[in-house]
């Protein structure tokens, strides 16, 4: 075993993951010099250049590929058997990386954390925003959070919250000075706030329940969106109707802060789920989140 080129490794999986030296430095505490001199160091070793190297890009050769693929499976085999070591010990510690969209740190994911936190205080849980849907594989995280619907099916998948309903709400100061819509028909006439899709950069046609069947309808206001959570704080504050989770707003409903437009109108969605890639779910820092999901979600059965 090159054990020169062993000790190089982290430094050049994090410059693969991360596509930048800046970054990967970044990531693993150290300066931009010791990056370059761990990548020279591991691509004379190999005897082929790993990277190419331009003032703006970062990207791996043919050989780079071949070498991270095979790597960094070993590395993830290395970090795993550690990990099972320490999780005997009682000992659940490190940094667990979660990809999930805005709408789901509204919709129940604080007191898994905060569970997390009593049970598991040398774990760090780090939590990133993130409406594009990303790849959570390429970009580095443990697993990540989506609805039921948006996930691939190689990916294992945990329900983390029971199915929800999609739908509009409005301020009992909107619907005095504008009037409450009757039919779906009666949106056009109303101060609707929109979403933008951060993954598609398109304009989002609610999704609504008209009979039997569902339709998409386009709507326009004063105000467009690309955050759910903005959208419901809009509403409470009389700008219009939003289009929101049961979830985000039944405190809002219960007080009387926030009224249900159309309530037959509304349509189910699968509701949020965590999902990973079936290696990954050896990692006890993943299982042990998994088991607070699971805990969370049948306490509100």
């Amino acid at each position: 075993m090159d054990r020169l080129l062993l000790a190089q490794l982290p430094v050049v999986l994090a410059v693969a993951q991360a596509k930048s030296f800046a970054k990967a430095g970044a990531e693993l505490g150290i300066g931009a010099s010791a990056v370059s001199h761990a990548i020279r160091s591991a691509e004379l070793r190999l005897g082929v250049p790993l990277f190419l190297r331009t003032t703006r890009s970062v990207s791996l050769t043919e050989a780079g590929e071949t070498f991270i693929s095979a790597a960094a499976h070993a590395f993830d085999a290395i970090d795993a058997a550690a990990d099972r070591v320490r999780a005997a010990q009682g000992d659940i510690s490190g940094l667990l990386r979660i990809n999930a969209p805005r709408v789901a740190l509204h919709m129940g994911l604080t007191p898994i954390l905060a569970e997390m936190a009593r049970r598991h205080p040398g774990l760090t849980v780090e939590v990133i925003a993130d409406d594009k849907l990303s790849d959570v594989v390429a970009e580095g995280f443990d697993a990540g959070i989506r609805l039921g619907e948006m996930i691939a099916q190689d990916m294992v998948a945990v329900r983390m919250s029971p199915p929800c309903r999609a739908m509009m709400v409005a301020s009992p100061r909107y619907i005095e000075e504008h009037g409450t819509p009757g039919t779906i028909s009666d949106l056009v006439a109303h101060n609707c706030i929109g979403y933008r899709l951060l993954r598609s950069g398109a304009v989002y046609d609610w999704d609504l329940r008209e009979g039997d069947r569902d339709i998409k309808v386009p709507v326009s206001g004063t105000a467009r969106v690309s955050d759910s959570a903005y959208a419901h704080q809009l509403a409470l504050s009389g700008v219009g109707i939003a289009y929101v989770f049961d979830a985000q707003v039944s405190d809002d409903l219960e007080r009387g802060d926030l009224v249900e437009i159309l309530p037959q109108a509304s349509i189910m969605e699968p509701g949020l789920f965590l999902y990973f890639p079936r290696r990954a779910s050896d990692a006890s820092k993943l299982r042990a989140f998994v088991e607070v999901v699971r805990a969370n979600l049948a306490g509100k059965k």
